[in-house]
């Protein structure tokens, strides 16, 4: 019956998904179960995004209750829930004002956009945008446009212009692309989709002196990253700076499509205007009301905290796994968004964890990723690490 659900689903669906042959049920607290009733240890939280798990009552029953109430007016009107989101968003972020968007792509789609018109606000005849190799940033012509992975653009080419791409963490190779017609430099605080690589204190304060000093706009992307995944609130706010424009997605909706760009009141002022950018969907109540409800639960929990000190415990996990096997080149990563880099294929590890009942996934470069749900225990880490053990042995 499963196999043909899946041979079903095949036929129907468009193939850019490489689906593993599993269909999940339902879940609870940190786990998933399938079709057949197999329990699943989760350590990819729907890569990323289900930072509260799965059966948090209290953002259920907000859900539920708005549902009755309305999930979309158009923003041509105001509602409650869109102002008390953006209002919280802000809180949390140190930003100023704030969009709402579906995804993490059209986050980027409209932090490219500001940043432009910006520059054009200011006659300043900038145009180009500094990204980083081995980013990701989205899939649409403009997320993909500062997407640092030649086989993300290529396809797609001609692409956005004025792009150039430095070297993560290289503060001398931005310096040596930026000129008198640069705008914008996006990054990611930590690289989550190129292997899992933090951004070195250095490398971040040099590109916020770079840009404060050039009028150049730092573009943070902290839709992985964000929303406590690294032990910070956002990633950014570890190293002491502050970016002009940052996005968010994913974590902040707990699974209900849901992602923001926000910018200072300095970069409002210049770049966004009735017209300019819009979404039919975007910033509605279902989503809003998701987002302010997972901000409140975080706070009331101390799910930053609590992300620290299991971030540390799975750390000390993970080395012990590079000492134990000769395989296993490598761990790093920050709070719990950690990977470990294998010199065997990775995938053959996916699918031997899949049979032990845990669910993992990859990121470039023959790397696991761990991004568990945020309310892991220790408990359930030295599960994990039971059963990714038992697919090592395999």
């Amino acid at each position: 019956m499963v196999n043909n659900k899946i041979a079903e689903a095949e036929e129907n669906l468009l193939h850019v998904y490489n689906r593993f042959p599993i269909i999940l049920d339902h879940g609870e607290d940190v786990y998933l179960y399938d079709a057949e009733g197999k329990k699943y240890l989760d350590f990819a939280a729907g890569i990323a995004v289900c930072g509260l798990g799965y059966s948090n009552k209290e953002l259920k029953d907000a859900l539920k209750k708005q549902i009755d109430l309305l999930c979309h007016t158009s923003n041509l009107y105001f509602h409650e829930s869109c102002g008390e989101a953006a209002k919280k968003l802000n809180e949390i972020s140190g930003m100023d004002r704030v969009f709402f968007t579906n995804s993490g792509t059209e986050a980027i789609e409209g932090a490219l956009k500001s940043a432009r018109k910006y520059a054009y606000t200011k006659e300043s005849g900038r145009y180009e945008i500094i990204a980083m190799q081995n980013s990701f940033h989205g899939r649409s012509i403009g997320a993909v446009s500062v997407t640092g992975t030649e086989h993300y653009r290529t396809p797609f080419e001609p692409l956005l212009p004025g792009v150039k791409f430095a070297e993560y963490n290289n503060l001398e190779s931005v310096k040596a692309l930026v000129n008198d017609k640069t705008c914008a430099i996006i990054l990611e605080p930590l690289q989550g989709e190129g292997g899992i690589y933090p951004a070195t204190k250095e490398f971040m304060e040099g590109i916020r002196e770079l840009c404060s000093k050039n009028d150049i706009l730092m573009i943070c992307d902290e839709i992985q990253c964000g929303m406590a995944r690294t032990g910070y609130m956002f990633a950014w706010q570890e190293y002491n700076i502050k970016p002009d424009i940052m996005t968010m997605a994913k974590a902040i909706g707990n699974g209900i499509p849901v992602g923001a760009f926000a910018m200072t009141e300095e970069v409002a002022k210049y770049s966004m205007e009735a017209g300019d950018h819009g979404s039919t969907y975007g910033g509605n109540p279902l989503a809003c009301t998701a987002v302010k409800t997972v901000i409140d639960i975080f706070q009331k929990e101390q799910i930053v905290d609590h992300v620290k000190e299991m971030g540390e415990y799975l750390s000390i996990c993970l080395e012990k796994l590079v000492q134990k096997y000769d395989f296993v080149k490598e761990c790093r990563g920050k709070g719990l968004i950690q990977g470990i880099e294998l010199t065997k294929p990775a995938g053959d590890i996916i699918t031997k964890a899949h049979e032990a009942g845990l669910l993992i996934i990859t990121a470039k470069g023959n790397t696991i990723r761990f991004v568990p749900p945020l309310i892991i225990t220790k408990e359930q880490i030295d599960e994990m690490i039971e059963k990714l053990e038992i697919a090592f042995a395999k």
